[in-house]
């Protein structure tokens, strides 16, 4: 009996670690479109991660992804994205377009984009988004113009990139 014991718990054991520890992580793509003038930026955040944070700051349980979302759930993505991502182009700060979202399994993907960009000189952007809430949080933002890709990993202690062309 006890040998049958040790050996269940040095089964279930292993799997408590990689239950205990979670990884916080969002995905920020930014492209370059000369043709179209206009930088489009795709952004992957986890629903879960992302519905704690906007259900503490509201007040209210906005449950995400689910047949009882609230309707007006864009504004409260909206604002948050105003306050968590900020995009400069050029030196100068620019307010971008929100195109809407998608839910993807686990992962909320939101659409943006900023037109009327006829000339590309510099990017700084930065993003906080989820920090507040999980100071583990990482923000990978990978930044592609014509052939050029560069990936910078945002944290709460750094959380701008700058990119010079």
């Amino acid at each position: 009996m006890q040998l049958k014991k040790i050996i269940i718990t040095l089964l279930v054991l292993p799997l408590f670690a990689f239950t205990m520890h979670k990884y916080y992580v969002s995905l920020c793509e930014i492209e370059y479109l000369k043709e179209k003038q206009s930088i489009q930026i795709t952004l992957g955040v986890f629903i879960e991660d992302l519905e704690f944070t906007l259900d503490k700051n509201s007040g209210k349980q906005l449950n995400l992804g689910s047949k009882t979302e609230v309707a007006n759930v864009d504004n409260y993505y909206k604002k948050y994205l105003i306050e968590h991502l900020q995009i400069s182009v050029n030196g100068k700060n620019q307010l971008y377009k929100y195109i809407g979202k998608e839910y993807d399994g686990d992962i909320v993907r939101f659409y943006l984009e900023i037109t009327d960009i006829k000339e590309f000189k510099s990017i700084e952007v930065t993003n906080n988004i989820l920090i507040n809430e999980f100071p583990d949080q990482k923000n990978i933002v990978k930044i592609k113009v014509k052939d050029f890709n560069k990936t910078f990993y945002l944290n709460k202690s750094s959380d701008k990139s700058l990119l010079k062309f």
